[in-house]
């Protein structure tokens, strides 16, 4: 038990170790909560940070992918320009041809078309080596966007280690400095322990006295001096424990104990009652049980100088334990270590859960939602953009799909009207070679494709 002090004013009573245990405790919670929010502002700007740079990340993408859109549309317009001037060299071709076949045809003929022709595979030479090129681009662009995806995976990942780590360390804290608390308490109970043990050298002297008016005196005096001793020789073994007398016309048992540990928690309580007569009583034992019923303790004890007619040493009779005086330390030691066990049992209980529960709190946050929804947001942001992508790539293929075999029909015009003048073994005019050529008629692809 601590020092109790009385307000001068209000006359009432406190424990002084309480209030400033109070007063710790709410200057330790204030310190704590100060540095957890010094904490979280720290971690909101790293986390600020680290947002600022994935967005200039993601802009460097965006130029990235609008030069390669750029690219891509020269591309397109070179390419159309280079179709379309070749398309009108052929038909001035065609007229000339016509009109100076009488001349010369055949070395006119071959020779003009051998240079249309080195144009027109130089020409498609070029426009694959851009293509290629083009896809070189875009395929350093998705591995760029993977990577990109990657490192802010791994940011968001570090971070919250960072805050796990955070909370550990301001756990471990709180942890010293509840152990720095208790250290204060066991000193206060060396204390505490001296000034009771020169009380039980005045309450042994008062024992003495009490005994041996107690020879002379009455069965009552007698019943009231081993009661006295009996709570003498509990504060004597258990210093720690509270050991309170239950007044005279009071309804109850003699005397109560409150089991503490080495924390000064209370554990448990165990009740007492004294009986130094000749006979035993059935009727002692419903009265103890209905004390400890109403004055809630968890083990109640009978210590009798007569045992029961079935008992010759102590034991447990319809949930009450009774022994002799001199049986009744050994007793106690065995009922107060089980009430500690008991009680650490279920407060390592009470504890088993805390790191479930935070992370339960924390999967049900609104910061892992707000966290988890950024990051989808930017997935189907991306994914969405790659598909416009891959459409308009599709789409300028089926183009030039279009245009080659319209460059493809017309070549095979003026290869017939060629062949039916001069014959089909003066001059190769094919663009392409059979097997190549029934590939693209089959499917209605290009070699590119």
């Amino acid at each position: 038990m601590g020092t109790s002090i009385t307000c001068p004013n209000c006359k009432h009573p406190f424990v002084m170790e309480d209030a400033l245990a109070v007063d710790i405790e709410r200057e330790m919670r204030s310190k704590m909560a100060t540095e957890w929010n010094k904490r979280l502002d720290e971690l909101k700007a790293q986390k600020q940070e680290i947002e600022q740079q994935t967005l200039a990340a993601k802009n460097q993408m965006e130029r990235e992918r609008q030069q390669l859109a750029q690219d891509r549309l020269q591309v397109s317009q070179q390419r159309q320009q280079q179709e379309d001037e070749l398309v009108k060299r052929l038909q001035a071709e065609k007229i000339k041809l016509q009109e100076s076949m009488a001349a010369n045809i055949r070395k006119d003929v071959a020779a003009d078309f051998e240079n249309q022709l080195q144009l027109l595979r130089q020409s498609q030479r070029e426009n694959e080596e851009k293509l290629k090129e083009a896809r070189l681009r875009e395929l350093d662009f998705l591995k760029k966007a993977q990577e990109l995806q990657n490192r802010e995976q791994e940011l968001e990942l570090s971070l919250q280690k960072r805050l796990l780590e955070e909370r550990t360390q301001l756990m471990e804290q709180i942890r010293r400095e509840e152990a720095d608390r208790n250290n204060l308490k066991d000193t206060e109970y060396q204390m505490r322990l001296k000034e009771m043990e020169k009380q039980l050298e005045d309450q042994r002297r008062l024992a003495e006295e009490m005994r041996r008016k107690a020879e002379q005196g009455s069965m009552q005096l007698q019943g009231e001096v081993q009661e006295l001793a009996l709570e003498e020789m509990l504060r004597a073994t258990f210093p720690f424990d509270a050991i309170s007398e239950v007044g005279k016309g009071v309804r109850g048992a003699d005397c109560i104990q409150t089991v503490r540990n080495q924390f000064g928690q209370e554990c448990g309580r165990i009740i007492y009652e004294s009986k130094r007569t000749n006979s035993f009583s059935q009727e002692w034992i419903e009265k103890l049980k209905a004390d400890m019923r109403s004055q809630g303790a968890d083990v109640a004890v009978l210590v009798t100088r007569t045992m029961p007619n079935n008992m010759d040493r102590f034991g447990e009779k319809e949930g009450i334990w009774i022994c002799s005086f001199h049986e009744v330390k050994s007793l106690t030691y065995v009922l107060r270590d089980a009430i500690l066990k008991i009680y650490s049992s279920a407060k390592s209980q009470e504890n088993k859960g805390d790191k479930m529960h935070l992370l339960y709190h924390y999967l049900t946050s609104g910061e892992f939602a707000e966290q988890w929804s950024a990051i989808r947001e930017g997935f189907r942001a991306m994914k969405a953009s790659i598909q416009k992508e891959r459409e308009a790539m599709e789409k300028l293929w089926k183009a030039r799909e279009k245009q080659l075999e319209k460059v493809l029909l017309n070549a095979a015009h003026i290869k017939g009207s060629i062949e039916g003048i001069a014959g089909s073994d003066s001059v190769d005019l094919q663009l392409l070679d059979e097997a190549a050529e029934t590939l693209l008629s089959g499917t209605g692809q290009t070699p590119d494709e």
